[in-house]
């Protein structure tokens, strides 16, 4: 156990605890609004930043290190899709979510879904769906961080796990999407460096990019390919193709990272959030695959792929470069764990216990609440990470291919298809998630070659466009939303007096729904 490395991950989790300590003095835990999305003040460079390295999460060190390391330059299919994800999702959805969400005083990426296709199952269905499976997806983060700390400070897993999961849930729940939104700034910093650090060591090991593709192409040229290890994936355009999109569209179908856009303190801010997260990609994006390739030349025998770019930084850095390093990759697991945890209890408390149990609670109670589930669902997590600890690329993309299929149509046609109602959003979010989920633990990828990611959300599509078009006259949109839609098209500032008519009560909104469009 090196002492300087643990002095520079030592220093790391003060940072992190100063912020979460300043957000909870600024209000970030006194109000719904400011803990679930910090007043909606959340400038471009930190909307782009925290999406980012939400984005990220530690599947980059862990899952793209061991698919480069497995599988060659296969893996830059994901990458690929990885650099434009960012903009394409402001583009997508940034301004316009942004003014439809304050518009319908939506708190929640959930609660968006049930103002926008007013029926209390489209809550129901898209909450239980979300909590499931961000849970899941938290749970692969935390396997992550205990893997990491386990390896380079050298305690057993069980205490590094530990560690890391306390110091995600005090700044989480300290905070709230304040906490969150600064760290993951700063994180996103600290993970530049770390992958730059790295990859400038591992290349002079090996003797620069060329001469590595030298050595490799000596080994198994298939490596080099982009089909992947003994060309396992050539011809495969449905696998490619869903590799591609799982990173490049499926941004705009995860709860914890479309809700960003609802927290920008200004809808115009979309573009330049857009240029900032295209840039941070470009530079940090291709790394980790890069690295988990050259790792196949400096650590030939390596018996865990997902330790390889850990591995690289234990042995080709010295002490004080490790610890900048394990800071990054700290830093892509925390910035994904803490959104995921305070997304997931906040859709499980404002979602399902506020909006179907206690209505009538208060907006403090309301973030106490909201804060209990945080820490009940971090500690849970915790304790199964420990004892089932399965493969953390493997997670990622199941999670992220139910959820992409499962929500992708919904978001966008929210606020870009003026046709799109409550019968086709159900239809789209049940197919979308039980194709994809069924593809995966049927094994049918392997069979069609067709990518789970691109079954789901076709599939996804076509039932909210059949459904949608098939119930306009039984479920036609409600006036009230095809006018906040308008509203959202205009290259203009939300007027105020739209903008005063949020409300965060709950208890009075079945009744509302029923009067907009009786969909309920």
């Amino acid at each position: 156990m090196n002492t300087t490395v643990l002095l520079f991950l030592a220093l790391y989790f003060i940072a992190m605890l100063a912020v979460g300590v300043i957000s909870m003095r600024r209000g970030g835990s006194s109000s719904m609004e400011g803990y679930y999305l910090s007043g909606r003040n959340v400038g471009p460079l930190v909307t782009a930043m925290t999406m980012q390295s939400t984005s990220m999460s530690g599947y980059m060190f862990l899952g793209a290190g061991s698919l480069g390391y497995t599988q060659g330059y296969y893996g830059f299919w994901y990458a690929a899709g990885d650099i434009g994800g960012g903009v394409v999702n402001l583009s997508v959805l940034g301004r316009r979510m942004r003014k439809l969400s304050q518009i319908m005083g939506a708190l929640t990426s959930i609660e968006y879904l049930e103002k926008r296709y007013p029926s209390k199952w489209v809550r129901l269905i898209a909450a239980t769906l979300s909590v499931f499976l961000l849970g899941a997806y938290v749970l692969a983060q935390f396997i992550a961080g205990g893997k990491g700390l386990e390896l380079v400070t050298g305690l057993p897993y069980e205490v590094a796990l530990s560690i890391a999961v306390a110091v995600i849930l005090a700044y989480t729940l300290m905070g709230g999407y304040g906490a969150v939104a600064y760290t993951d700034l700063l994180q996103s910093f600290v993970m530049i460096i770390g992958i730059i650090w790295i990859l400038a060591a591992t290349l002079q090991e090996v003797g620069g990019l060329t001469a590595a593709n030298e050595a490799i192409a000596a080994l198994d040229p298939t490596l080099l390919s982009v089909w992947g290890k003994d060309l396992a994936f050539e011809g495969q355009w449905g696998m490619v193709l869903g590799a591609f999109l799982i990173f490049s569209i499926g941004y705009m179908g995860w709860p914890h990272v479309v809700t960003r856009h609802m927290a920008m303190r200004n809808p115009f801010h979309a573009r330049r959030a857009g240029v900032y997260a295209t840039l941070w990609n470009l530079i940090f994006v291709s790394a980790p695959y890069i690295l988990g390739t050259l790792a196949i030349l400096v650590l030939p025998d390596l018996d865990d792929p997902e330790q390889a770019i850990f591995s690289l930084a234990q042995n080709l850095l010295p002490a004080a470069a490790v610890g900048i390093v394990m800071a990054a990759i700290m830093a892509a697991i925390m910035s994904t764990a803490d959104s995921i945890l305070l997304q997931t209890g906040s859709i499980a408390a404002r979602d399902i216990y506020e909006r179907f149990i206690n209505p009538d609670m208060g907006e403090r109670q309301m973030v106490r609440v909201s804060q209990l589930i945080v820490l009940v669902l971090g500690v849970v997590c915790g304790i199964v990470a420990i004892f089932e600890p399965p493969a953390v690329f493997s997670i990622v993309v199941f999670t992220t291919s139910v959820l992409g299929s499962a929500f992708l149509p919904a978001y966008v046609a929210a606020v870009w298809w003026r046709k799109a109602n409550t019968p086709g959003a159900l239809a789209s979010m049940i197919v979308g998630s039980a194709v994809a989920f069924f593809w995966q633990y049927l094994a049918l990828d392997s069979v069609t070659e067709l990518h789970p990611m691109l079954v789901g959300v076709v599939m996804s599509s076509l039932a909210m466009v059949i459904a949608s078009l098939l119930t306009q006259a039984s479920h036609p949109v409600p006036e009230h939303i095809l006018r906040a839609m308008e509203e959202t098209a205009e290259l203009r500032p939300l007027p105020r007096s739209l903008a005063s008519q949020q409300s965060f009560e709950l208890a009075h909104e079945a009744m509302t729904l029923k009067t907009h469009g009786r969909q309920a």
